[in-house]
């Protein structure tokens, strides 16, 4: 299969392409989320006492009945308020957007959630399968139905591959203003500086540097590249000596 990127638009304006996620990510999450649903039930049946023996009431099938509410609709509201993921999603670092990359909202999420369901009902998951590993975005027939797909999010990386730099001995801090970003700013930075350097996106950089001298209220002379390295490096190195 030929996976087409997913285009991501940053808030510096800058386009990061990412893997779809594939059937065994995909998998490997659901069976994730599967067992805490498992878990939940477990919880819930000691807390109720329902592993004793005898008849259950009427009031004791309407607590039945709210006991599965939340499995029912597990899938829509975690989506829906962790931002495209689950917990399996979470822990396999996969999460639902739309296909140009952006945020889907309530009724996207409710189409997938429904079709989701129905596939439960109609035993279709083979279909659904078939469709993830035949599709050029790994999308199942919800994903279509809603315009959105799963995407990998950054897998394991090194030291230099994170917001921190490597201390230096003795090192010199060049912009005290560094104290007027926090670790979401300088994550955005060093990701787009980090995109911008592979792709040869200069002036991707350039706005980035102007973006980033503006943040902190200074300006500088020094050329862009080196300028985020310093800002970069002056950071990890406040960071450390916290």
């Amino acid at each position: 299969m030929d996976e087409e990127k997913i285009k991501i638009t940053t808030t510096q304006n800058v386009i990061i392409a990412y893997d779809p996620a594939g059937v065994g990510d995909r998998l490997l999450a659901a069976l994730l989320d599967y067992l805490f649903i498992i878990a939940y039930y477990f919880a819930i049946f000691i807390v109720l006492g329902m592993f004793n023996k005898g008849g259950i009431s009427e009031s004791g099938w309407a607590i039945i009945t709210l006991v599965n509410l939340p499995p029912l609709f597990y899938d829509l509201l975690c989506e829906l308020f962790l931002q495209g993921q689950s917990f399996g999603k979470k822990i396999m670092k996969i999460k639902v957007v739309r296909l140009d990359g952006t945020q889907p909202d309530l009724g996207a999420y409710l189409i997938r959630w429904a079709f989701r369901i129905l596939d439960g009902i109609t035993l279709m998951c083979t279909v659904e399968l078939v469709s993830v590993v035949l599709s050029k975005k790994s999308q199942r027939v919800g994903d279509m139905a809603a315009g959105t797909t799963v995407i990998k999010l950054k897998q394991k990386v090194r030291l230099q591959d994170t917001i921190l730099y490597e201390k230096k001995t003795n090192y010199k801090i060049a912009f005290p203003e560094i104290l007027k970003l926090n670790d979401k700013d300088i994550g955005i930075i060093k990701e787009v500086f980090d995109y911008c350097s592979k792709t040869d996106n200069y002036e991707a950089l350039g706005k980035l540097a102007a973006k980033t001298k503006e943040k902190m209220g200074i300006t500088s002379s020094v050329p862009d590249v080196q300028f985020i390295k310093t800002v970069l490096m002056d950071y990890s190195n406040y960071e450390f000596d916290k």
